[in-house]
């Protein structure tokens, strides 16, 4: 798993650094990712630019893994502490655009060392 793990950790730090290249990287061509603002999936590392693109052109949101573990049929949940302000560095009041401070479940499905699936779950 740490190979995994590493894969994870930097697509995170290169999320949370807006290097947009570098986490495509690490991504299937034909990845299905969670839409977190929207609902439903985006599909292929080209979607997932442009919903990413278009979220930080509307909220600035972090996201800091706390812990990993794996679960039985293979998938990898990250703990993630996720924090969502304004351009302008103000926290976010409600639910903005289905977004808000708290901890959630990082569900990834990973192929040949990249990621094919991403889904988010409440942390329990």
């Amino acid at each position: 798993m740490d190979d995994d793990v590493k894969v994870l950790e930097r697509i995170y730090d290169r999320f949370n650094a807006r290097d947009i290249d570098g986490v495509m990287t690490a991504l299937t061509d034909d990845v299905a990712w969670a839409n977190g603002m929207d609902g439903g999936y985006v599909h292929g590392r080209e979607a997932v630019r442009e919903y990413w693109t278009r979220q930080w052109t509307m909220v600035s949101p972090h996201v800091e893994p706390v812990g990993f573990h794996r679960t039985a049929d293979g998938a990898i949940i990250a703990e993630v502490r996720q924090s969502v302000r304004d351009l302008e560095g103000k926290p976010l009041e409600g639910q903005t655009h289905g977004l808000k401070d708290k901890t959630v479940g990082h569900v990834f499905r990973l192929r040949e060392g990249k990621v094919a699936r991403f889904d988010i779950q409440d942390a329990t």
